[in-house]
């Protein structure tokens, strides 16, 4: 078993690192099976929450306006997980967001992984879902403010100790994975995107939360599309 690792868990505001961003970061530094630190931040999106994020979380806009942004932050987290692997429950999703984030700030972040959904799959098949909020369930764990990032990371933790405890022959848990995700450098704003979306924000009387030109290609494309579906395209 390793016993030593980050437990790690991240809300965002949708599921693609390309075009969605981070808003909380939890983390739980683990020496030899015990808590020795925790890291624990909300984040601005620089965009606004959207119902479906609210309602998971209980997170919204303006709990996130004073935050920090990724950029400022993600320096000091990538120095906090040190050389250690990471743990999570379906650990390749909240690794794809924090590399991403290294990437579009040029600095890098490699990490072995301890999934705790890839072993509840091969060793609960029985199940009927693989779910944290399932497992912490079927386990008898507290979970606490479930999808809430510092929560969701100790209950991941527990949940690994229980599978541990499961199956001390499997040796299976005395390895980890190498996390592979390709990530690219963001692209700034096009200047006829900038303009576009700026008529567009204007036309509707949108409040934004985050400045036009902060906005990446990929964000200010989807955000374009999200307007006019919403609000329609602008009409001369």
């Amino acid at each position: 078993m390793i016993n030593s690792y980050i437990a790690l868990d991240l809300e965002t505001t949708g599921l693609n690192p390309s075009t969605d961003r981070i808003i909380e970061i939890g983390a739980a530094k683990v020496i030899n099976g015990t808590i020795v630190s925790t890291y624990s931040t909300l984040v601005n999106p620089q965009i606004p929450i959207n119902f479906k994020i609210n309602k998971l979380t209980g997170i919204d806009s303006k709990m996130l306006e004073n935050q920090p942004l990724i950029e400022d932050i993600i320096e000091d987290f990538v120095k906090y997980t040190e050389d250690m692997p990471i743990l999570g429950h379906n650990i390749i999703f909240d690794f794809s967001f924090l590399k991403k984030a290294a990437v579009n700030n040029k600095l890098t972040f490699e990490k072995e992984g301890i999934d705790t959904l890839k072993m509840a799959r091969r060793m609960l098949p029985h199940l009927e879902h693989k779910g944290l909020e399932y497992l912490c369930s079927y386990f008898s764990i507290d979970p606490q403010n479930s999808h809430r990032a510092m929560d969701d990371a100790i209950s991941a933790m527990k949940v690994y100790e229980k599978l541990y405890e499961l199956n001390r022959k499997d040796k299976g848990f005395l390895e980890t994975a190498k996390l592979n995700f390709s990530a690219k450098r963001d692209s700034t704003i096009t200047p006829a995107q900038n303009s576009y979306l700026t008529k567009l924000v204007i036309h509707h009387s949108i409040a934004m939360q985050a400045e036009v030109k902060s906005l990446t290609k990929s964000q200010a494309s989807r955000m374009i599309d999200n307007i006019i579906s919403e609000y329609g395209k602008i009409i001369s």
